[in-house]
């Protein structure tokens, strides 16, 4: 190469470094975690929670449910701090018994300083557990919320309501299908869908917990792939009324990012080369190709907890908010060190108050500063 060539290449490259350090940019983490069981020790007359009282088979008392809460916000707290000081600016939670429990939560010391606000409505899973979306107040403004019910019905026969320790032997979940003996009707978690401003610009977050696997994953498959088109009903409403809507869909969706609830019901993409204008992107179903999990059963690894974006967010125009990176948190603390289960992450135990059979994910969105 001559040498003045060679001059003028290096002196592009420094000027180039030197541009490049001159941006500032602004970053967000939206998280989602499955919170496996909060509930309080209250007995609710209206709901199937007497296994989560003082006299219930988890013996759960208020030291215990004040540790599940220690646990939860040392997590949350924590969520995508390799990249981002702030914690989550949204926290996508499932398995909730009631609004109680979050005001609690987001009491707790390494949350309080962060003024999350709460977005929950009560839902008609008849062991009470609904869905929410807690939010750092200083960064976002909702301006509208909504839960909104899945309707789905068990042909011909009800399935037949398992006891827990069926269930547990079917997939290790207490999240047991449960239909109505008048209409069949399976009782399931609304979506929720919330919309407001991130600092100053429009966001969309729906937050799902999908019906479960127990009763068999393919008996259940329908349910959850109605969940899938609802969601993508819900998603196609918004872009109808702005084309260009920003939309982040997450949730404990009982399924792989290969299932046909993911793939096909919601129709989300694992590459983004191959999301089309209105398409969704699943940055989790390259980490399922690499073997990566977020729950275990019987040693194999899946990801049920995903989070997906709409095809607005990959643009990569930086002046607005755009999706960066995702991430599963699963810091060792997390993790069981030793037993039958070593490895799994570090759930509630009879003689163990853990954190969740869940592990956290994560995004980014970023955006540079002017």
């Amino acid at each position: 190469m001559p040498k003045k060539t060679f001059f003028y290449l290096i002196l592009f490259l420094l000027l180039s470094k030197g541009h490049a350090q001159t941006k500032a940019f602004a970053l967000h983490t939206v998280a989602f975690y499955n919170f496996e069981n909060l509930f309080d020790t209250i007995n609710d007359p209206i709901t199937n929670d007497e296994e989560w009282t003082p006299t219930g088979d988890q013996h759960w008392n208020t030291k215990k449910y004040h540790q599940k809460l220690e646990n939860l916000a040392r997590v949350l707290s924590e969520i995508g701090t390799s990249e981002n000081s702030n914690s989550p600016t949204f926290i996508g939670g499932v398995e909730i018994e009631n609004r109680t429990v979050l005001e609690d939560l987001i009491k707790q010391p390494k949350l309080i300083d962060k003024d999350y606000g709460i977005v929950h409505f009560d839902s008609p899973d008849k062991r009470g557990i609904d869905v929410a979306l807690l939010f750092q107040k200083k960064q976002f403004q909702p301006t509208s919320s909504s839960n909104i019910p899945l309707y789905v019905y068990k042909e011909k026969q009800p399935i037949k309501e398992m006891s827990k320790k069926e269930s547990q032997e079917d997939l290790e979940t207490e999240d047991v299908i449960q239909v109505s003996t008048k209409n069949h009707r399976v009782y399931t978690r609304d979506q929720l869908l919330v919309t407001g401003f991130l600092n100053g610009e429009e966001i969309h977050i729906i937050v799902n917990h999908w019906p479960s696997r127990a009763g068999g994953e393919k008996k259940t498959s329908p349910f959850r792939e109605a969940a899938g088109a609802l969601n993508r009903k819900i998603i196609d409403s918004l872009q109808h009324i702005n084309p260009i809507a920003k939309i982040i869909t997450m949730g404990d969706l009982n399924d792989s990012p290969f299932n046909n609830s993911v793939k096909k019901a919601l129709g989300a993409k694992g590459k983004m080369q191959e999301v089309q204008l209105f398409g969704i992107y699943n940055p989790f179903e390259e980490m399922a190709n690499k073997g990566l999990g977020t729950i275990a059963f019987r040693d194999s690894w899946d990801i049920f907890d995903q989070i997906l974006i709409s095809e607005s967010l990959l643009q990569k125009d930086y002046s607005s908010f755009q999706y960066w990176k995702a991430g599963i948190y699963n810091k060792p603390f997390l993790i069981q060190q030793s037993g039958k289960y070593k490895g799994y992450p570090l759930r509630h135990s009879l003689t163990e108050t853990g954190f969740s059979d869940h592990f956290p994910v994560y995004i980014y969105l970023i955006k540079e500063k002017k």
